[in-house]
């Protein structure tokens, strides 16, 4: 039998917050190729946010991250580790794991991550790499690229719930922090007329532009940094507590007196904040629940 070629090697650790950003650096410079920082108590109550709330960089880490670095093979991993840990001023160094990582059609399996998602019986997200699962349904055909936004996040099935279940005819739409255009999208193909998408990233701009081109939908798309679009009827933004709650005079002023404001993003912990920062504009609603992820909609006072 022929044995499958490894390319990378992996090695998997956990520093405290003091030392990640160090550590993470020196593994870089002795010849980590890569280096993935999350969260080692993720799924536990003890899971932490570190997302700032102006929306601009800082330089945070988790109480405890767990840190992956990709070696190309072959290499002396723990030699490597060991001249890293010194470089970062640390003689004492964890308890690591070194695994092997063949080759692999990438693409292919990160294709197999992504499937056709059930919004509702007319609403469908779908791949464009998947055959349509129901070519008589409402198809959102959606490249992901690296943005946002793929419908298989529960905070994102919560605005597209709702889209579904309360779009008008003619209504205008703003999404914004539109990833890769998956909300403004489905609002046109559920019969909206003005749709436009704002995002801080222009990767996602261009992307949000492709796939409402592969669409057959009529959106526009600009960055944070343009004219802001005019006031709409509805205002959706699935980005995360801390910018919403910056972002909440922003957003008063681009829905339309009467109209109605969508976010999520948002833990339930993070509810009564991020309510609190829209109650000076909007009647806030108590919040629809998914999978530990809260959806919020306000209507506009006048």
């Amino acid at each position: 039998m022929q044995r499958t070629s490894i390319n990378w090697l992996a090695v998997e650790l956990k520093v405290c917050a003091d030392h990640v950003s160090a550590v993470s650096d020196a593994l870089i410079d002795h010849g980590a190729l890569s280096v993935d920082v999350s969260d080692a108590e993720a799924g536990t109550a003890q899971e932490a946010s570190i997302f700032d709330e102006s929306g601009e960089y800082i330089e945070a880490a988790f109480g405890i991250n767990r840190l992956v670095a990709l070696f190309a093979a072959p290499v002396d991993v723990s030699g490597e580790v060991k001249r890293a840990f010194m470089a970062a001023g640390l003689s004492d160094i964890p308890e690591y794991t070194i695994s092997e990582i063949p080759e692999q059609n990438w693409v292919k399996l990160t294709q197999q991550q992504f499937s056709p998602i059930r919004i509702s019986n007319r609403l469908w997200i779908v791949p464009s790499w998947h055959a349509l699962p129901n070519p008589g349904a409402i198809n959102i055909v959606l490249d992901p690229g690296l943005a946002f936004g793929t419908g298989s996040h529960p905070s994102t099935r919560l605005c597209l719930d709702w889209l579904d279940k309360n779009i008008l005819p003619g209504c205008s739409v703003i999404d914004y922090g539109c990833g890769s255009g998956v909300l403004a999208i489905t609002a046109a193909k559920l019969g909206a007329g003005n749709v436009r998408g704002v995002d801080i990233d222009p990767q996602a701009v261009i992307l949000s532009r492709s796939n409402a081109k592969r669409n057959g939908v009529r959106a526009e798309f600009s960055g944070a940094d343009e004219r802001a679009p005019a006031a709409a009827d509805i205002v959706m933004a699935n980005i995360l507590a801390n910018p919403l709650k910056v972002l909440a005079p922003l957003l008063a002023k681009l829905t339309l007196p009467g109209g109605q404001l969508v976010l999520s993003g948002v833990l339930p912990q993070q509810v009564p904040d991020v309510a609190e920062a829209y109650r000076a504009w909007f009647i806030i609603d108590p919040p629809v629940m998914e999978e530990g992820w809260a959806r919020l909609r306000g209507i506009r006072m006048k």
